[in-house]
């Protein structure tokens, strides 16, 4: 058997992290057993559906790099499909229409809770229930699937184990509205069966969807697939995940400066465990992954700690690799930085140990491409009058020395010397007039990466 999988999104909205750990899980499993992982675009909700949301999760997925092996199929160009099966569902007898209007099932329901039951659909257009009557003038029916009334539906969950519904808990539900869409429920069993799903890896919100569409399942014969319920994902308070938690979006986090292999590092480990293993590689993880691993439990996301695994990953990663993820940042921030600019793989390798995000980095690279002014307080603190003629020097000094580390550091102390100081008086107002601030990595280091005529004009504009 070849193992497929898929991450079936609706795009009603951006692709959020609960759905980015679906679509990891569905695409790890496939990895792992060397199946095929789909992507299917599942736009049947037409009011809520737009080309946006689409575009969002394939932007989504390309950033994460989960590569699909086939789609994405969208459930609008497959409408002629489901119809297709709906027929074939009736005229077994498994399927019927009904032409039961809005009001006529409002009434029914509140009728139900009156007398204290259950709001379900009572069956009156089953064929028997409905011999002799003639259906409205003008009214365009619904399709019902006819659940079985009788006995129950039992799944062996690949991650929750057992799991057992009693079909009398099950109405006829609607799985072709009356403008010839189909239903969730309907839409993707037929998709599933189309596309030999073998494992339905999903979160648990759709548990008490898994009954019905194993009835249809079983109604249209094939062999059922194997399903996986994973549980939510809850804020650090352990309240549902919302904006109030932090960003939900995926690609927001990529706005903010976090690298996809930190992120994906993050939810593979959110739920899911290899031992006490924390930091490792999706080679790693394809390795070891499996289903009887993922917790039974909600997980609790927790920002701080993907914020250290990006830190981490950021420390890892060489300038190189930094420079292009690092330039269009800098040049939202005004500066002529190129993708492939050797100077900013310079100073990304200079800067990476303090940062957490691209984000930050950016912004501690600026002032190596424009000068930044330092503040009132800054000026008044560290460019005293006492300290200016020093940085004079140490400019006039910086004129004629071969621009590299070694020489400047020793141009700087020579001239320090000179003035009968130490280096460390110094450090913060030379730092202070050339980079706007008071930290930097180490400052010779910082100058050969600013270039000779920007550091001696930001002295000499101080002075």
């Amino acid at each position: 058997m070849i193992v497929r999988t898929r991450f079936a999104p609706s795009p009603t909205g951006f692709l959020h992290i609960g759905g980015a750990r679906t679509a990891l899980y569905s695409w790890a499993y496939a990895r792992k057993h060397g199946g095929k992982f789909i992507l299917r675009i599942e736009d049947t909700d037409v009011e809520r559906s737009t080309a946006e949301s689409t575009q969002a999760i394939l932007d989504a997925m390309r950033w994460l790099e989960l590569d699909y092996d086939e789609g994405p199929f969208y459930q609008m160009r497959r409408l002629d499909r489901y119809r297709e099966i709906a027929e074939q569902l009736i005229a077994a007898g498994n399927a019927y229409r009904c032409y039961a209007s809005k009001e006529e099932l409002d009434a029914m329901r509140e009728a139900q809770r009156t007398r204290g039951e259950k709001p379900r659909y009572d069956g009156r257009w089953r064929p028997e229930n409905a011999a002799g009557k003639s259906p409205p003038n003008n009214a365009a029916p619904v399709i019902r699937f006819r659940n079985p009334d009788v006995g129950e539906v039992t799944w062996n969950d690949l991650v929750k184990g057992p799991i057992t519904f009693a079909n009398r808990e099950l109405d006829d539900l609607v799985i072709m509205r009356a403008d010839g869409v189909p239903t969730y429920n309907f839409g993707v069993v037929v998709d599933d069966l189309d596309m030999a799903m073998t494992h339905i890896i999903r979160g648990d919100d759709h548990v008490n969807n898994t009954p019905r569409q194993i009835n249809i399942f079983r109604a249209l014969g094939p062999k059922l697939p194997e399903f996986g319920h994973v549980p939510m994902i809850l804020g650090h308070d352990g309240e549902r995940l919302s904006k109030r938690h932090g960003a939900v979006s995926v690609m927001q986090y990529h706005e903010e400066g976090f690298l996809p292999q930190a992120l994906l590092n993050y939810l593979a480990r959110l739920g899911w465990a290899h031992g006490d293993e924390e930091i490792f590689s999706m080679e790693q993880f394809v390795e070891w992954f499996d289903l009887a691993h993922i917790s039974r439990s909600p997980a609790r996301f927790d920002t701080e700690k993907l914020s250290w695994l990006n830190q981490h990953y950021l420390k890892e990663s060489s300038g190189t690799a930094l420079a292009p993820l690092l330039a269009p940042r800098l040049r939202a921030r005004g500066c002529e930085a190129a993708d492939d600019d050797g100077k900013l793989a310079h100073i990304a390798e200079l800067l990476k140990p303090r940062a957490t995000t691209l984000e930050n980095l950016a912004d501690a690279a600026v002032y190596f491409y424009r000068a930044v002014e330092p503040n009132l307080g800054l000026r008044e603190a560290h460019l005293k009058p006492e300290i200016l003629p020093v940085l004079n020097a140490i400019a006039d000094k910086l004129q004629d020395v071969t621009w590299n580390r070694e020489a400047i550091n020793a141009a700087i102390k020579e001239t320090v010397a000179a003035h009968q100081m130490k280096f460390g008086q110094i450090g913060i107002p030379l730092r202070v007039a050339v980079s706007g601030g008071t930290q930097t990595p180490s400052l010779d280091a910082t100058l050969e990466l600013i270039g000779r005529e920007q550091v001696i004009s930001r002295i000499k504009k101080h002075l």
